[in-house]
């Protein structure tokens, strides 16, 4: 009997709750067409546009917070990773090794203690707010509901006090039918009971109506009061909890540059340390600047400001009577070079001037020596020489002696550049060099070096297009495979090379 009558209990309920549903559609329906007015707070409709606003603010602001502290996680396991492989590659004789693990340790406390603190004061408090939305969501949505239900019953009484005025002229002018059929006596109980029934039809959608209205003012009442202070507390929120961020933020930087400064500290004292063993060990290998002149640029000499002075001491011949005279008679005789030279005599040009000291009395000097290939080739340049003689003394005149010009061979690195290639060899090969470093050119006259390529060194073609610091050659690989000097050769920083050969 007991389940009998829960059941029967449940099949009522549910028959109440599918006629509920039934009549708020049919209400709805009637109010979308127009057929019934529907009641209208423009004040509870303007709160629940600012709670939906809320809501979506606070739940992008609470997916973003997820988001920075995974980010902060991330950034905690890679610091920590990092850390541990400094712990690997720090050898245990390198100065700072103990403060290199408590700072280790130290680092891995502070992420830490920072992720937690993150959770506890802004993530948590960030979930309770956010709690109490989807109580006050689903309290606003029935409180939608309890509206229809009023505007149905108020609807329904409404409708039945106008049938009353009708039923009333209904019940005042009976049927025909009737009152020929039924008695006298029996007309005024018909027309009682019509009354009766209306009135109670009537008196039960105003129960209804009461009790529909009761429930919809109720909550009503208590979310007009809820929704404009959820509305108002965004803003403490929000302050407390970006000041929570950011004063967390703020010590965990603070600590964190710290242990940063200590970390660089024992950085510093192991490159002293090192420094002091070698004091190239952490200095990069670097080519000097070049000019970058045209390798194969015909050489211009250009006109001197600058002469060259030639003294010539003569002592006249003594008298046959006395001792020689004191006096002695100075000539200055200037040379200008002339003003254009081929490229290949460039080397003469710059030959020092020469002082000859002759007595009138001393032999002719003696014929210069052979002219090498190259002299015999090369025009030589003479220089012009202007005398001017100032006697300090009254002394037989004579004429100044032909000055000596000497030539040298240029050198390139100590070796002459007259010198014979050897055999197998680029021309004017000197020696071989092993690059230490590799060297990415970046001009198009300069080699590519790989460390360990060995180099052919060579003399340039013009000594004066040759830079401080810089050597003409070309790869011994590229010299064995083409034999094609000019097409191969090159200049390279002499420093990131070693002599070989």
């Amino acid at each position: 009997m007991a389940e009998l009558g829960s059941k029967g209990v449940s099949a009522g309920k549910i028959a109440s709750n599918m006629q509920k549903k039934l009549t708020r559609a049919q209400e709805k329906v009637l109010q979308k067409l127009g057929k019934a007015d529907e009641t209208k707070d423009e004040q509870f409709e303007q709160c629940v546009q600012n709670f939906s606003k809320q809501l979506t603010e606070g739940s992008k602001l609470q997916k973003d917070l997820r988001t920075y502290l995974a980010s902060v996680k991330a950034m905690h396991e890679a610091s920590k990773k990092l850390t541990e492989c400094l712990q690997e590659i720090y050898e245990p004789d390198w100065p700072g090794r103990e403060e290199t693990n408590r700072i280790a340790e130290n680092n891995d406390l502070l992420w830490t203690d920072y992720h937690q603190k993150l959770v506890d004061q802004a993530l948590l408090t960030m979930d309770t707010y956010l709690g109490q939305f989807p109580d006050i969501k689903s309290r606003i949505a029935k409180r939608g509901r309890k509206l229809v239900d009023y505007d149905s019953a108020r609807h329904h009484f409404e409708s039945l006090q106008n049938a009353k005025k009708k039923d009333e002229t209904k019940i005042a002018k009976p049927v025909s039918l009737l009152e020929k059929a039924a008695p006298q006596w029996c007309q005024g109980k018909i027309q009682a009971h019509l009354v009766a029934q209306t009135n109670l039809l009537r008196n039960q959608a105003e129960e209804e109506l009461i009790k529909a209205q009761k429930v919809f003012e109720e909550m009503n009442v208590d979310l007009q009061e809820e929704l404009p202070s959820l509305w108002n507390s965004r803003v403490g929120f929000y302050v407390n909890t970006f000041q929570s961020i950011a004063g967390l933020e703020e010590n965990f930087h603070k600590e964190m540059g710290k242990l940063h400064q200590n970390l660089n500290d024992v950085m510093v004292t192991l490159e002293q340390q090192q420094g002091k063993q070698s004091s190239n060990a952490f200095t990069p290998v670097k080519a000097q600047p070049r000019k970058k002149a045209n390798l194969f640029s015909r050489l211009r000499i250009k006109r001197s400001s600058d002469t060259s002075s030639v003294k010539v001491n003569k002592s006249p011949s003594p008298p046959p009577d006395g001792p020689p005279p004191s006096a002695t008679e100075t000539k200055t005789v200037n040379h200008e070079p002339e003003e254009e030279a081929p490229a290949t005599a460039s080397f003469f040009v710059d030959a020092p001037s020469a002082a000859v000291s002759k007595s009138p009395s001393q032999p002719e000097p003696p014929a210069p020596a052979a002219k090498t290939e190259q002299e015999k080739k090369e025009p030589v340049a003479q220089p012009e020489s202007t005398a001017t003689e100032n006697d300090t003394a009254a002394q037989p005149q004579s004429s100044l002696p032909a000055v000596v010009v000497e030539t040298f061979s240029a050198t390139v690195n100590g070796t002459l550049e007259s010198s014979p290639p050897k055999k197998d060899m680029p021309p004017g090969f000197l020696y071989k060099v092993k690059a230490l470093h590799d060297y990415a050119a970046t001009d198009n006259d300069e080699l590519n070096l790989k460390s360990g390529e060995v180099v052919l060194v060579t003399t340039f073609d013009n000594p004066e297009e040759q830079d401080d610091g810089w050597l003409m050659g070309i790869k011994e690989d590229d010299w064995l495979q083409n034999k094609d000097f000019e097409q191969h050769k090159g200049v390279f920083p002499e420093n990131f090379t070693d002599k070989y050969q």
